[in-house]
């Protein structure tokens, strides 16, 4: 039956009264004596009502969706939309963050650490993770403090890394094995080794294996004298994530840079190298192995050796046998005086990347010199300096043997996991198919109330209002996620970034209407091994359809970018494990029928050897994705 209550909520603040009052229809299920209750003023109870009155059929709410809505209770709701209403959710970002269940990175002082670098004793820090180090090391003379085993294998591994080791003489910071096999890394090296002198910093086996890194070093050695810096196997085996050196090595004199196996198998890479080694004195910087077989990979050098002075820069093996992606080298050695650049090996693809050189050099004094060897066919050089620059052993042409195939023998899916991307002939039942990992590697949050996620600012316009309410560790992660929301759509798309449940609800039935249902796989069980596919069976009878798929956005609150998808087949299998042929999985699968407006790079392609409009692509909907269709 259904009953009409009317509700008077009385809020007191100071000597304002704030009354809601709110007239609501109840469903109450009666059995016996029993009934269930729900109070109408929670924030999951507002979803259902949303649910109940813009989706047409009578299917059952979708339990996995549901359980995302925000935990908020009547009072916590009451209380934090009200400090949205007065742009105050910054003054109580802690309790915001606990109470609706978000993903926040915070500053927190660790006076025991701080102790311990005040007492200029070595620390070695094992099996220890995500600590904010702000003044420590400041003014050390000697020793060596050591991170080992550094947050390895964490979800979310957060370390703020402030006014690190300044003004230190003969100090050592070793980094071994730090954050290793992390998914969601974030990193700051901001003030480090400021004015120190001697000693050294090395990084190995450092953010090895990190699914999303965001690292960025800034104000790096600013002043530094014969501080030796050494990066060995760096962001190795990483995946859709940027590392930026910001104002590194500014007025150095001597200071000597290792970067050895950087970035080396990596996917979908971005490194930015801005202010570095500006008016630096004999500096010495060494690139090898720098991007080898990573797989469009994107290098951004801008203002890089800006008026220095006899130094030396060497790129040794740079992104040999990379698959595409592009370097940009803006601004390189310009008014450099007496210095010394060497590509050696640059670029030997075997799929043509873009590579481009703007103010190389240019108006460089004494015997700079600049050496090119192996460079790749994809170059563009614009307003380099004409005198001291040699170009020796310039190839016009990428071998055979490179542009096929590496030399290492090595098959050009290697960064496609097995299974990620299939063709629809795979979903036969009977079949055995490797299935990738589809686990969910975000961390855990909840969408928030549209009430309060409508009065928050969502664009890079207003980043500073962004980080005044979350704070200035989340914009790596505020920067990533509006980028893509403001990205164009494609050929033939509508999207849309969604914060809440009824936003979510709000596209899917602008593109489908209201009769809809939403569907992901039951769970992970089957991720990286072989399945059988059991019983198959195409929704909307198997035709061609429309859907409306979204996938997660690391944000502070759970985001979907949300996107029309149109002519897919959608399926539904039973996943069947290979030996016992018993059921584990319920999967749900998008294949795409259209691929003509994909990138000729898309992984698709790099994995099953086609390209854009040849052949459809399926994959699984992964774990907390989902894709929207008409209801059967």
């Amino acid at each position: 039956m259904k009953i009409f209550l009317f509700f008077l909520y009385l809020s007191l603040s100071s000597s304002n009264f704030y009354f809601y009052f709110q007239v609501v229809v109840v469903q109450v299920l009666c059995a016996g004596t029993s009934q269930a209750k729900v109070n109408p003023f929670t924030a999951k109870a507002s979803l259902l009502r949303y649910w109940n009155s813009h989706i047409s059929n009578t299917l059952p709410r979708p339990p996995f969706l549901v359980s995302k809505a925000s935990p908020l209770n009547a009072v916590d709701l009451a209380k934090l939309t009200k400090l949205a209403d007065h742009n105050t959710l910054s003054s109580h970002i802690g309790e915001f963050c606990s109470l609706a269940h978000l993903f926040c990175l915070f500053q927190e002082e660790d006076l025991k650490l701080d102790a311990v670098a005040k007492g200029n004793k070595d620390a070695s820090f094992a099996v220890y993770s995500s600590k904010s180090f702000k003044g420590y090391g400041t003014s050390r003379r000697g020793g060596v403090d050591s991170f080992k085993n550094y947050s390895d294998g964490l979800n979310t591994p957060n370390e703020s890394f402030k006014k690190y080791s300044g003004g230190s003489n003969g100090h050592g910071e070793e980094f071994t094995s730090y954050a290793k096999d992390a998914n969601v890394a974030v990193d700051n090296f901001t003030n480090y080794g400021s004015s120190a002198t001697g000693g050294s910093g090395g990084f190995d086996n450092y953010q090895e294996r990190v699914n999303v890194p965001n690292l960025r070093f800034t104000s790096y050695d600013s002043n530094g004298n014969n501080h030796k810096l050494s990066f060995s196997s760096y962001g190795s085996e990483t995946n859709s994530g940027s590392q930026a050196f910001v104002n590194y090595g500014k007025k150095g004199t001597s200071v000597p840079a290792e970067f050895t196996s950087y970035s080396g198998n990596a996917n979908t890479i971005g490194s930015s190298f801005t202010g570095y080694g500006v008016l630096g004195n004999a500096a010495n910087d060494s690139f090898k192995a720098y991007g080898d077989s990573g797989n469009n990979p994107h290098n951004n050098f801008k203002t890089y050796g800006l008026a220095s002075k006899q130094g030396i820069d060497s790129f040794t093996s740079y992104r040999d046998s990379a698959n595409v992606g592009d370097d940009s080298f803006q601004s390189y050695a310009r008014d450099s005086n007496s210095g010394k650049v060497n590509f050696a090996n640059y670029g030997k693809t075997f799929n043509v990347g873009n590579s481009t050189f703007k103010e190389y050099g240019k108006g460089s004094t004494g015997s700079t010199t600049i050496g090119f060897k192996m460079y790749d066919l994809a170059r563009s050089f614009l307003d380099y300096a004409k005198k001291g620059v040699s170009f020796a052993g310039y190839s016009n042409s990428t071998s055979k043997e490179t542009a096929s195939s590496p030399a290492s023998g090595i098959s050009v899916n290697r960064w496609v996991e097995p299974g990620k991307f299939f063709r629809e002939s795979a979903l036969k039942q009977g079949n055995v198919m490797a299935m990738p990992d589809i686990g969910d590697k975000m961390p855990r949050r909840s969408f928030l109330p549209r009430g309060i996620s409508s009065k928050l600012p969502f664009s890079t316009s207003r980043l500073s209002e962004l980080k005044e309410i979350f704070g200035p560790s989340m914009e790596p992660v505020l920067v990533n996620a509006l980028a893509e929301c403001e990205r164009p759509a494609s050929r033939g798309e509508t999207k849309r970034c969604v914060g809440s449940v009824e936003d979510m609800i709000d596209f899917a039935t602008s593109v489908l209407g209201q009769n809809v249902t939403v569907r992901t796989t039951e769970n992970v069980k089957g991720s990286k091994q072989e399945i059988m596919i059991g019983e198959v069976k195409g929704i909307n009878g198997g035709e061609v359809t429309e859907s409306v798929s979204c996938h997660q956005s690391l944000y502070p609150y759970l985001l979907y970018y949300c996107h029309s998808v149109p002519k897919v087949r959608v399926y539904e299998a039973d996943v069947l494990d290979v030996k016992s042929k018993s059921k584990i999985n319920h999967g749900v699968a998008i294949c795409h029928i259209d691929t003509s407006a994909w990138s000729p790079t898309h992984g698709a392609f790099v994995a099953l050897g086609s390209s854009p409009g040849r052949i459809e692509v399926c994959h699984w909907i992964f774990e907390n994705d989902m894709t929207w269709t008409i209801a059967d």
